[in-house]
């Protein structure tokens, strides 16, 4: 198996406080996972609306495993303030920041924040390229007038820029995504065929813009480990009764979008995954199961480690 840069996110979501968030960072890193990630969502009764302050939170108790965003929605932003504030999270954590962006895909949640759905691929280009170029150190004004142009401080520890990752779902973001010649991150719930198809677009659009084709090929998946079959069989299960959210085609199941099963069989299909679509980052994404016991959870994140580790 090729070398694979081996990420996360929390696995335990009944308990998003900061201090879950952080003892399940630390037990990450100790097993030796790169990365630690989190999304952004409104107003359910498990929001998660700020992911940069839990985020700080885990830098402030971790030293290597770095800091993601599966999707920091800019539409909601003002460019200003979020090129601070990522820049923020980035010196303090000593330059461990992926910054996962993404438009938001909820209308309900776009409109309670006043963005125009129809306008979000617009609003997220203007408010990436103004934090890019703040980044960079060139005065920015949100109107365009160069008389009230401002340079933008803190500017991130990493230079010349910070990874920028983009979260896209459906043809136009993924023409978005490639235009940016940024690596493209896909939902965790789409099938190995669809995400073929989306990376070739993805590609497709570089090339066309004339953009290098980003090297970086991320991946998430939802991942669960086990030596028992019986735990194994449990989740396979449980995971048949999960179709909200889920991407797939008609014939398509879970196991197109999961990868479950023992050491053996995982470190098989991680390996078909870097065949096909020539994965270099995989983010196990928690399970969408409920009553689990948090034994066989922390259990799989370190068996996977040991997998992808022994790679």
């Amino acid at each position: 198996m090729a070398k694979l840069h081996l990420g996360l996110t929390p696995w335990n979501f009944a308990d998003l406080s900061a201090k879950s968030l952080c003892e399940q960072a630390r037990y990450a890193e100790a097993q030796g996972y790169e990365s630690i990630w989190l999304p952004e969502n409104h107003f359910g009764e498990n929001a998660l609306p700020d992911p940069l302050t839990l985020l700080a939170s885990i830098a402030g108790v971790t030293e290597r495993i770095k800091l993601g965003t599966t999707s920091y929605l800019l539409t909601l932003r003002n460019p200003l303030q979020a090129a601070e504030q990522v820049a923020v999270l980035d010196q303090l954590s000593g330059g461990r920041v992926i910054l996962g962006v993404g438009r938001g895909y909820a209308p309900e949640m776009l409109k309670a924040f006043h963005v125009p759905p129809k306008e979000k691929r617009r609003i997220f280009a203007w408010t990436l390229g103004l934090m890019r170029e703040a980044w960079a150190g060139q005065p920015v004004s949100l109107d365009g007038d160069p008389e009230k142009a401002i340079e933008v401080h803190p500017r991130p520890l990493q230079q010349p820029e910070l990874p920028i990752w983009v979260a896209a779902f459906g043809p136009k973001a993924l023409a978005q995504a490639g235009r940016l010649g940024m690596p493209y991150l896909c939902s965790p719930m789409e099938s190995l065929a669809t995400l073929e198809a989306n990376y070739g677009q993805h590609r497709a659009s570089a090339e066309e813009a004339g953009i290098a084709i980003p090297t970086v090929v991320p991946l998430m998946r939802t991942v669960f480990v086990s030596k028992d079959q019986k735990e194994i069989d449990e989740v396979k299960v449980a995971l048949t009764e999960r179709t909200d959210n889920a991407r797939l085609q008609a014939g398509e199941s879970y196991e197109d979008w999961t990868i479950v099963g023992t050491p053996s069989e995982v470190e098989d299909k991680i390996g078909l995954y870097q065949a096909r679509l020539g994965m270099t980052h995989m983010v196990a994404t928690r399970l969408r199961v409920s009553g689990l016991a948090d034994g066989m959870l922390t259990t799989s994140v370190a068996l996977l480690a040991e997998i992808v580790n022994a790679g």
